[in-house]
């Protein structure tokens, strides 16, 4: 197979995950739109003005809630949607047999995946922006370092698209899918140090959260929109990179074992 249809099927396949998203901009934007206004006007206003201020180890001084609270937000909506993205687009080819038009046209398994995964990212990072979008509306957003904040985001989103494939490869019903999502993903976000300092946590739940690699993830962008991490931003990122390339081996090797995707 050429280079060059090689690289027509990804961009075709890319391109149709895509426009899926794209074309249903109800299902796609809307509820993450109204979520985070309601999170925001709670947490943000509402609670944001009992609690205070933030103080965060590097900072210069406290960082009022609602601004604390947004780089969380904006995790948790990419990873959200990168996953459910991924996840549904290759369970849905299982469950109604179409993926097969894909398995065998002439793509390597590595184009396939990389075509699922940026689709799952692409919905990830727009998700993300529009939530920090919201933000803005709320409170004072700026961008610290916006090299680690793209570093980050793709990252995560790429990371979580990648998680979602496999999802999507060893899902049985749909049950399945809302479950990783609703019950593991979701609660992982909220006990990363979204809504509250890891430093202001006792012993020995202080240590224990150190183990959620979400922590890492939530502290890597809001290192990247305040200038301020509870724990090292290199170390993070370098950590994260390595677990989505092991990731996205995982997912080439399913499919080049047909796991999930043969009878």
């Amino acid at each position: 197979m050429s280079l060059v249809s090689g690289l027509t099927g990804f961009k075709t396949l890319a391109r149709r995950e895509i426009l899926r998203f794209l074309r249903r901009p109800r299902n796609t934007f809307v509820p993450p739109f109204v979520t985070n206004v309601l999170y925001f006007s709670v947490f943000g206003v509402i609670l944001g003005d009992r609690v205070g201020e933030i103080s965060i180890g590097g900072a210069s001084e406290p960082i009022p809630y609602i601004l604390f609270i947004l780089p969380g937000l904006v995790v948790l909506g990419a990873i959200s949607n990168a996953f459910e993205n991924a996840s549904f687009s290759v369970f849905h080819g299982r469950w109604n047999d179409y993926i097969e038009e894909t398995l065998t046209s002439p793509m390597s398994y590595s184009r396939m995946v990389a075509a699922y995964i940026v689709a799952g990212a692409t919905r990830g990072l727009l998700v993300g922006t529009l939530i920090a979008v919201i933000g803005a509306f709320f409170t004072s957003v700026g961008v610290a370092r916006p090299l680690y904040l793209a570093a980050f985001g793709l990252v995560v989103s790429l990371l979580f698209a990648s998680f979602g494939v496999v999802v999507g490869l060893w899902a049985d019903d749909w049950d399945n899918l809302t479950m990783m999502n609703q019950f593991i993903v979701r609660p992982l976000v909220f006990f990363g140090g979204v809504f509250y300092a890891i430093r202001e946590l006792p012993s020995p739940y202080q240590e224990l959260s150190m183990l959620n690699p979400m922590v890492y993830m939530v502290n890597g962008v809001r290192y990247g929109f305040l200038g301020v991490s509870e724990v090292d931003p290199n170390w993070s990122l370098a950590v994260l990179s390595a677990l989505t390339a092991a990731v996205l081996a995982l997912d080439v090797a399913l499919f080049k074992r047909g796991y999930g995707l043969t009878d």
